[in-house]
């Protein structure tokens, strides 16, 4: 019986299989070994749809998420690295629910996708403004990768082929530029920030401000150091820190690029997350994406247009600026009404929180016995402690009174220690990378002082 769901006839498939010299649909799987082909699928019996319902929601309920009541206690998160848990307003989510934003994707069509299309222009022109930078593009599948897409793009606009890195950016950003530099054969190489050492071969250099860690780095020097070498600067910004810190165009960033998670974006295990990008004017050209304009109608009304469209979805793969073939306008307009509802004091107030009360549960934690912070210098939401003991057996304690510890960052640690925190005279043997947002109430950072007081002393 033919398959309803499948437009091909048996004539289609015939001639199909003539094309390619095959005698039938067998002859196309011949290099898989017959035991590999067809493999029986152990399910489970099945189960009715109210039966099915509640077995997914028990396992569900076996996860222990940011926010969530937990005992008398919600479960406190002090999780960070590149992810963070802040306060979403509930417009947020209202105005994403709708049917023509939550239904929507590329608009192919600028005349029928007038609202997509303005929707993205404000989201451009609030990158901009929270980025100080000229220009920006429609949105970036996440940070990594419009970090990766910046290093690419200066490239292209140097002619150069070594990119140099900071070495106290996000690892996950380095290794992910890594990856897509090594497609274009160019060179990715860490640099200190007290002595950049760039050359006429290197394209940028990349700074994190705040950085991995959460301090703050001398990002005007750097600017100035990439170019007295004639080469870009590359910043990756922390959205919710540019309340109170001076955007990557105050400093000198030629491109900047953030991790758009933090602006209205739940952690949702992961993604899907949002790429802001913008650079200076004379780059545009360069900027991979693409760009929504606002323009008039032979009638003298306002539209939308897609006014630059330099991925290779749109024009000749060897012309295109990048491949980037998806459209992030429903996470980018999470950012847009999450930037609007709060507005400029809205967001410099969320910045506040989140550095008073990072340096008071700092404060408190370096007074510890078994603790310490071995880093120096001004932080954001995030900082470093020393643990007298594994960060997994603290981080495990810690989850049993209902506390999401930090990141292990110690040396041999999956998330790896930065050459800049292996550099220090007396590096701590366990490292724990912290954050505290304006989530969490002085009552959670209390309660996360006193169990780690307990957990003091080490073996």
């Amino acid at each position: 019986m033919p398959n309803p769901y499948i437009a091909n006839t048996e004539a289609d498939r015939r001639a199909m299989l003539e094309a390619v010299g095959a005698r039938s649909l067998d002859d196309l799987f011949a290099d898989i070994p017959e035991a590999q082909r067809d493999p029986p699928l152990r399910l489970p019996p099945p189960l009715s749809e109210p039966e099915l319902l509640a077995e997914l929601s028990a396992l569900a309920a076996r996860n222990r998420s940011a926010g969530q009541p937990d005992g008398p206690y919600g479960m406190a998160c002090f999780l960070g690295g590149g992810a963070y848990h802040h306060f979403i307003p509930s417009v947020v989510g209202q105005i994403l629910s709708r049917g023509e934003f939550s239904t929507s994707y590329t608009p192919y069509q600028p005349e029928v996708s007038q609202g997509t299309l303005q929707a993205a222009f404000e989201f451009q022109s609030l990158v901009c403004e929270l980025l100080g930078m000229d220009v920006a593009n429609a949105g970036m599948y996440d940070g990594a990768s419009a970090l990766a897409e910046a290093c690419l793009m200066a490239a292209a606009i140097t002619g150069r082929r070594r990119i140099a890195v900071l070495e106290t950016a996000h690892p996950h950003y380095e290794a992910v530029a890594r990856t897509y530099a090594a497609g274009r054969g160019l060179a990715v190489e860490q640099v200190k920030a007290e002595s950049p050492r760039l050359t006429e071969e290197h394209a940028c250099l990349v700074v994190q401000q705040p950085n991995f860690f959460g301090y703050l780095e001398e990002v005007e020097a750097l600017g100035q150091a990439a170019h007295a070498a004639g080469a870009l600067c590359v910043a990756v910004a922390e959205p919710v820190s540019l309340g109170l810190l001076r955007p990557p165009g105050e400093y000198g960033a030629d491109i900047a690029v953030a991790e758009g998670q933090p602006l209205g974006i739940p952690l949702s295990f992961g993604g899907p997350y949002l790429g802001l990008f913008a650079c200076r004017q004379e780059y545009v050209r360069q900027m991979p994406g693409r760009i929504v304009g606002r323009t008039r109608d032979a009638e003298g009304r306002t539209g939308y247009v897609l006014t630059l469209q330099t991925r290779e979805q749109h024009i000749r793969r060897e012309r295109a600026t990048s491949n980037i073939c998806t459209s992030e306008q429903l996470v980018a307009l999470a950012a847009t009404v999450y930037l609007c509802a709060m507005g400029k004091q809205g967001l410099r107030r969320v910045a506040e929180l989140c550095y008073h009360k990072a340096h008071y549960a700092a404060d408190r934690i370096a007074g510890l016995p078994g603790y310490r912070l071995p880093l120096e210098g001004a932080f954001f939401n995030e900082f470093v402690v020393g643990c007298p003991r594994p960060v997994a057996e603290v981080n495990q304690e810690l989850l049993k009174e209902g506390i999401v510890g930090g990141l292990d960052v110690s040396p041999g640690a999956d998330a790896g220690l930065r050459p800049g925190l292996r550099g220090m005279r007396e590096p701590p043997e366990h490292a724990m990378l912290l954050c505290v947002t304006e989530m969490n109430t002085r009552e959670e950072i209390d309660r996360l002082v006193e169990a780690l007081s307990r957990l003091g002393g080490g073996r």
